[in-house]
């Protein structure tokens, strides 16, 4: 059968196939997550077999996210996030107010001592990248605003489960860890689980080397008024320099996370 009447047939169906709400959202959700999570467009087919979803439903839910632009087709038919999903990110970034408060501050640290700087935050067992301003050194990192990386491979990926209780802790790192490009991240979850509660309660973590060679991220959690790590700020910068300066830029970025906290209101110990 020819595969334009084949694909035809297949949609025909599933534009007759019944499918409650809720299912529906899911599988949309479902979607919207594989795409982000590949970080490149992807067919349909692809899309099917990430979500484990039968190809029939995923072709009637991506015509139908695409036809409200929350999907869009590219090159090759491959199928990416839509534009509308931009609209829906910045009304809720214009409204998150530690965001607008840990980026101003990034800004400044930036600014300050001349290296990169992130905000970064959890998304399940990643830690994403939120936001990033670049230092005016020579060097640079090949991560960039979206980037996920596990919790296990980066100061601020620990400090973002260092408030949880110990067993949940190690539950998590025992579910999310995986092995760096550099072979150096931990991966003892009871190592990690320990060490994520201490960096947490001295607001400090300090990765060298663990996720990218001679590369070192110096890290400190902004907490939320409950005192859980919302988000941590970072200093990404050369190895060898960190270790030169290791106390220099573990005071810069406490400050920094310190003064986020403090223009929130946050002031707990």
């Amino acid at each position: 059968m020819d595969k334009a009447v084949e694909d035809r047939n297949v949609r025909e169906k599933a534009a007759k196939a019944p499918r409650s709400r809720v299912s529906g959202i899911e599988r949309s959700i479902q979607i919207l997550d594989a795409l982000t999570e590949k970080g490149v467009p992807a067919s349909a087919y692809d899309i099917a077999k990430s979500v484990r979803a039968p190809m029939s439903t995923v072709y009637s839910i991506v015509d139908e996210l695409t036809a409200r632009r929350m999907l869009t087709k590219v090159e090759g038919g491959l199928i990416w996030l839509g534009p509308r999903l931009l609209r829906y990110g910045l009304a809720y970034q214009a409204k998150v107010d530690l965001l607008v408060e840990a980026k101003r501050e990034m800004v400044r640290l930036c600014a300050a001592i001349g290296e990169t700087v992130q905000i970064c935050s959890r998304d399940e067992g990643m830690m994403v990248v939120t936001a990033m301003a670049d230092g005016d050194s020579h060097f640079r990192i090949s991560s960039d605003v979206g980037t996920r990386v596990p919790v296990n491979w980066t100061a601020s990926g620990r400090l973002l489960l260092g408030h949880l209780p110990l067993k949940e802790r190690r539950a998590a790192f025992e579910r999310y860890s995986q092995p760096s490009p550099t072979g150096r991240a931990e991966l003892g979850a009871v190592r990690l689980a320990e060490q994520a509660g201490e960096d947490f309660q001295n607001r400090l973590a300090v990765q060298l080397g663990a996720s990218e060679f001679s590369v070192a991220c110096i890290a400190s959690p902004i907490r939320d008024a409950a005192g859980t790590c919302a988000a941590t700020i970072s200093i990404v910068l050369a190895e060898e320099k960190a270790r030169r300066k290791l106390d220099f830029y573990a005071d810069q970025v406490k400050a920094a996370a310190a003064a986020v906290e403090s223009a929130l209101g946050h002031t707990a110990g």
